[in-house]
């Protein structure tokens, strides 16, 4: 029997919801509308297909948003005197900066600029630190995402065992830190699997959720998973496809078909975890525009 399909872009429609109500509500009782600015360096296509759908995600809930679009020739100078500006503008409670920029710029030193108190990707040294401490208000949203999106798909992690498949900054590190703190909706037995695991099926084969987040695609096999598991795929790859009309297609990390006939559930790609990763960037300018008007930071 083939998997459950988990339909990140329904869960990602409900988050949305909440989230329009949470600004409607910080509105009315604060005369406040959080406000969101997005830093996008150059003129790389993926780039700015994505800050398009950001902006309409904000659209849609009622965030108001900027796009700052300095060229590739910025200077990594000039660019953090653009941070340093919004950091000091109270208008905009979030600050994103769109990666990856240009290889001139030293991208973490960019990062670590912005004010940690609106860094609404939750990559600041000092959202990290929290974070690990289970203290984390900005949590990354991919792995903030993968956490909501099995909680409200039923299959909380709780008590199972977590195996991830892959060690990145972005998601692996952040998500493993996540899931395996003391408290409801976490408090996993978590396995971090990268590179240098030797045998890494007979990791994934133990794996009660198995997230892949690798960044190859079709890295995944069926030999690879067990019937009870539920597999969650991060992976976004393009691989050519002369039937496309852009001449690729979008693929996960996992070999979708063969997998999905074996496990009990699995997400797709796109329509899986991507949307997720939209909704909690608006639930955290949310959140960061409560925190700044003194509000007790609570989910949207």
């Amino acid at each position: 029997m083939a998997a459950t399909i988990i339909d990140g872009s329904s869960v990602a429609e409900a988050i949305r919801t909440e989230v329009k109500a949470g600004v409607q509500e910080l509105r009315s009782q604060h005369d406040l509308l959080p406000g969101l600015a997005v830093v996008l360096v150059g003129d790389d296509p993926a780039s700015a297909a994505y800050v398009r759908g950001k902006e309409r995600a904000c659209r849609e809930v009622g965030i108001e948003t900027v796009t700052l679009r300095p060229p590739a020739t910025t200077t990594q100078r000039e660019l953090l005197h653009i941070v340093e500006e919004l950091n000091g503008n109270a208008r905009y409670h979030g600050i994103l900066i769109q990666l990856p920029l240009p290889s001139h710029i030293d991208e973490r030193a960019v990062l670590e600029a912005v004010d940690p108190r609106k860094d609404v990707d939750g990559l600041h040294s000092q959202n990290m630190g929290k974070l690990l401490k289970g203290e984390g208000e900005l949590l990354p949203c991919t792995p903030a995402g993968v956490q909501q999106l099995l909680l409200r798909a039923g299959h909380s992690p709780e008590g199972r065992h977590v195996v991830i498949c892959g060690r990145s900054n972005l998601v692996g590190k952040p998500l493993a830190g996540i899931l395996v703190q003391k408290r409801p909706g976490a408090n996993a037995t978590v396995t971090l699997c990268h590179t240098g695991t030797r045998d890494l099926a007979r990791f994934t084969r133990q794996a009660d959720i198995l997230i892949a987040a690798m960044g190859s695609p079709g890295s995944i096999t069926a030999d690879m998973v067990s019937a009870h598991t539920v597999v969650v795929d991060v992976g976004i790859n393009r691989v050519p496809d002369a039937s496309s009309k852009t001449g690729y297609r979008l693929v996960g990390d996992v070999d979708f078909e063969p997998v999905r006939e074996k496990v009990a559930a699995i997400t797709p790609v796109p329509g899986g975890v991507g949307p997720m990763t939209v909704a909690m960037l608006l639930v955290n300018t949310l959140r960061a525009a409560r925190s700044q008007v003194g509000r007790l930071t609570q989910p949207a």
